[in-house]
């Protein structure tokens, strides 16, 4: 008998793991943006136009720009799946697969604890 399926999912843990991972990407997004910094992106564009530079450098800098935003861009959506999961947790429905109403396998919520669906139902779904 496969004792993992007998677990259940402990809601204050998981909340726990879902905070701290929540405080993290926090931190992230932050650097990010201090990275960023507050100025537009023709600000400092226009800003290192003074300089006496190739066009590749402001090509680099436009693209280094372009990927951190694209960083924050997904650091944000994984903010706003963990506070999916905590409300989740909130509304009783934690640990249980959107489309199927089954119980989500805890093996699969303590490896991506903002799972929606259990592995089965996004197999049949992309099937």
């Amino acid at each position: 008998m496969h004792r993992g399926s007998l677990r259940t999912v402990d809601p204050d843990e998981a909340r726990q793991r879902l905070e701290a991972e929540k405080s993290r990407v926090l931190g992230l997004i932050s650097e990010v943006r201090n990275e960023l910094g507050v100025g537009s992106e023709s600000d400092e564009l226009s800003e290192l136009s003074d300089y006496d530079q190739h066009p590749a450098d402001t090509g680099s800098e436009t693209f280094e720009r372009e990927k951190d935003l694209s960083i924050l861009d997904s650091l944000e959506s994984e903010l706003s799946e963990l506070e999916a999961a905590l409300q989740r947790i909130d509304d009783g429905t934690y640990g249980i697969d959107e489309i199927t109403g089954e119980p989500i396998a805890p093996e699969r919520l303590e490896a991506f604890p903002t799972a929606r669906t259990n592995v089965d139902t996004d197999r049949r779904r992309e099937a």
